[in-house]
């Protein structure tokens, strides 16, 4: 006689899988997990841009746009201590053990923060340090887990139901950020430590089921510690890693010079506007980087729904990877042409959306052919150290710009042919993604023991 339980949890899990069609290619047994880690990555995204709206004012009203830039240089300075120090964990803790320390610990950073800043220290350059340093942590752990979880053929098709999670929810930081700014920046960390406690349940939760769901299968979720090289070891000696570096490199260089020349506009309309009280200017960057942000991620989302997927399924990785850059480079000529801070928005936010949509699901699915030590080690180090040391390329870009009086028209003609080099470097990652994977489809031997633990 069948379970009425089991039947109806059967059904259950059919009609999930069928609403999820329109988004992804979700066969059975997958809905579940799958959505509970598309939530993970929606409150951590949530809680970010609620973090990226409150810093806003706090550094571009105590240094400027320049000191913005300026401060990636002490990220990418900062991180080669952060990425070695997570590479050190990695080595000596579990899986589960790693995320709950590292996650603990930025929980225990938002209330000293909140603390300080309620008491009047000035914090914008200290705290614009920090939320470089969890934005990249935080969001590459998660992706290294959800790259631990699936091989390559299930990430590939899971991946871009997942990426919902991190587009809706960098929408719902912003829209919360816009309408909560009135209580002040120190509040809403706060908030956001508060939903990095629920991130850290979402994944015990997800390892616990997996676990489960491998016993039954008589096989075993890896947890324990990693061995081998470190982070920058394994980078170095690796082709393919390399140009995953080198990709990451010059997509920051580009952004980061961009974010300076929109913030520099920013700034410029403040003053034209007649905001001359800090009141007043802080209320129109919050509100003006808030509105920017939902507009960047309302495309997002609109673009992770409808078009990755697709995208991913009926072009490939390699085409996902090219078309970011080809955006890039027609967005800063158009802005290099069509000078004013509207044409820029658009530019920007074209720009953004297809980054954190798109091409942050492309790059994330470009893990799944690497071995474990590589999802956490070598991902912390190129998805922090050299995203800041990105970012700090384009800081002595600005320094140099502002010592030689450069005007914002000479930034986007850089700009255009760093696009253009970006092109380049995606192309030569596609072409080595496309070996990879080739190389691991045939070496079933290799790959057996992981792709057992995680088949449906």
């Amino acid at each position: 006689m069948t379970d009425p339980t089991l039947s109806r949890r059967s059904s259950w899990g059919r009609a999930l899988e069928i609403a999820l069609k329109p988004f992804a290619d979700v066969r059975s047994g997958e809905a579940t997990t799958a959505l509970l880690l598309t939530l993970d990555v929606f409150l951590l995204l949530t809680a970010y841009y609620l973090l990226k709206v409150a810093r806003e004012p706090l550094i571009l009203l105590g240094g400027g746009a320049e000191v913005k830039s300026y401060a990636s240089v002490g990220q990418s300075i900062l991180l080669v201590f952060v990425a070695s120090g997570y590479g050190w964990l990695a080595s000596r803790l579990g899986r589960m053990a790693l995320i709950t320390w590292v996650t603990l610990i930025f929980v225990a950073n938002l209330v000293i923060f909140w603390a300080l800043g309620e008491s009047g220290l000035p914090l914008g350059v200290p705290f614009f340090l920090w939320v470089g340093i969890f934005n990249l942590t935080a969001i590459a752990q998660f992706w290294s887990f959800a790259a631990d979880i699936y091989p390559d053929e299930q990430g590939k098709r899971l991946f871009p139901l997942i990426g919902i999670g991190s587009s809706v929810g960098a929408v719902a930081g912003a829209w919360i950020a816009d309408a909560l700014f009135f209580l002040g920046p120190f509040r809403l960390m706060l908030l956001s430590a508060l939903l990095l406690l629920a991130t850290l349940g979402l994944t015990f939760l997800v390892h616990r089921r997996e676990r489960e769901r491998a016993v039954q299968r008589g096989a075993l979720v890896p947890d324990s510690a990693l061995s081998g090289a470190g982070g920058f070891s394994l980078v170095l000696r690796d082709r393919y890693l390399l140009f995953f570096a080198a990709l990451l490199f010059v997509l920051n260089w580009v952004t980061k010079t961009g974010d300076y020349v929109f913030d520099r506009k920013i700034l410029q309309a403040a003053q034209d506007l007649g905001h001359s009280t800090h009141e007043q200017a802080t209320l129109f960057i919050g509100q003006f980087k808030a509105r920017y942000f939902q507009w960047t991620n309302v495309l997002g989302v609109l673009l992770q729904l409808f078009v990755v997927s697709r995208v991913v399924k009926y072009l490939g990785l390699r085409a996902a990877l090219l078309l970011i850059p080809l955006a890039s480079l027609g967005g800063y000529a158009s802005a290099l042409l069509f000078p004013g801070l509207m044409v820029l928005f658009v530019a920007r936010a074209a720009e953004s959306s297809l980054d954190y949509s798109l091409s942050n699901t492309a790059r994330q699915a470009l893990w799944l052919v690497t071995p474990r030590e590589a999802k956490y080690k070598a991902k912390q180090v190129i998805d922090t150290f050299v995203v800041r040391a990105g970012d700090a390329a384009s800081a002595g870009l600005v320094w140099f710009g502002t010592q030689q009086e450069l005007q914002l028209s000479t930034f986007l003609e850089v700009n255009v042919a760093l696009s253009a080099l970006w092109l380049v470097v995606a192309a030569l990652l596609g072409s080595a993604y496309a070996k990879r994977a080739g190389s691991t489809e045939h070496a079933a031997p290799l790959l057996g023991a992981h792709g057992a633990e995680h088949a449906n």
